[in-house]
């Protein structure tokens, strides 16, 4: 009898924004045998309404559906722990790192920015979101496949900043937390895993700027503008595809999961400027003319706090 196999997807949010952190998310899935196709998307399925590419489903202000997913993949068990009923439970619940991993480089004066909790809330709507996703989870299950676990990298803008200063391209950047990833979810999973990762920076060959995986013997099974992909044995297989977070199931949820986690930390960097200046904007922290508002009206509370401002704003060199 065939075994069944274990799948990974993974995807980026916030590569190039200029402000709240880059977030790279992976999903771990074990298929049984003969179930591999639903590992695809398929967007003419009900369930393709709720489960696909983040940027279709999602928006700036509208992260209920991916929210949903968070919870429900936590609330079963594919989280760190099952005890999220707050918003900062549920982003410990999905970091691979630990919550002093993460606040470690975090300069005292500027640590409430990002850490700040009083302005997070849940989405009236998710509860019931919650549940239709969690149904999805069962009709996945009825299938042969069973989501284990999600896991998510936050590089806040000091560390792009850092990375930057040391030569490190945002692109490598994503992609050596995807490495982690993928790697921290093959010991999960206790054997080799079939890897679908985002696309990196345009790269086709990825052997000379792979870190955590750098060093290790590998076998090039394609390397082209659409897909490369590598055989690592004792990992299993890793492929970037172009497009991957529309084409792939798991890929897709990484994506939603991370968009919600980059709405929430985004959030609060937003809330804690507004809490002594209401008239401050919301905003998403891209390149667009709310935000540089945003930039700009901020700025007498960031020296007054002496916030750095490679804490706030991504340096362009890391963009």
């Amino acid at each position: 009898m065939s075994r069944p196999s274990f799948h990974v997807g993974a995807d980026e949010n916030g590569l190039g924004p200029r402000l709240g952190p880059m977030v790279v998310t992976a999903v771990l899935a074990k298929i049984a045998a003969g179930a591999e196709r639903h590992a695809l998307h398929d967007p003419t399925s009900d369930l393709g309404t709720r489960l696909g590419d983040s940027k279709g489903l999602v928006a700036f202000g509208d992260a209920a559906l991916a929210e949903a997913w968070t919870r429900a993949l936590v609330a079963r068990g594919a989280g760190k722990h099952r005890m999220a009923t707050t918003p900062d439970a549920l982003l410990d619940a999905v970091c691979l790192d630990t919550r002093a991993e993460l606040e470690a480089p975090c300069p005292a004066h500027a640590h409430a920015m990002c850490w700040n909790t009083d302005g997070d809330t849940f989405d009236a709507r998710s509860d019931d979101l919650t549940a239709r996703v969690g149904r999805d989870l069962d009709t996945l299950a009825s299938h042969g496949v069973e989501v284990l676990a999600v896991r998510s990298v936050l590089v806040c803008n000091l560390r792009l900043d850092e990375a930057a200063r040391a030569g490190k391209s945002r692109f490598q950047v994503d992609l050596n937390a995807m490495e982690r990833l993928v790697l921290a979810l093959r010991d999960i999973a206790g054997e080799e895993v079939l890897a679908v990762c985002g696309k990196v920076g345009g790269y086709r060959q990825y052997g000379k700027v792979f870190g955590p995986l750098g060093g290790r013997l590998h076998t090039v099974l394609e390397e082209s503008r659409a897909r490369s992909a590598y055989r690592f044995p004792g990992v299993g297989d890793i492929a970037f595809v172009v497009d991957a977070d529309a084409s792939h199931r798991f890929v897709g949820l990484a994506s939603l999961v991370g968009k919600y986690v980059r709405e929430l930390t985004m959030g609060r960097v937003v809330h804690h400027f507004r809490r002594r200046d209401a008239s401050l904007p919301v905003v998403s922290g891209y390149h667009d003319p709310v935000t540089t508002r945003f930039v700009a009206a901020t700025e007498p509370q960031r020296r007054a706090d002496r916030i750095p401002d490679a804490c706030f704003e991504r340096a362009k060199r890391a963009k």
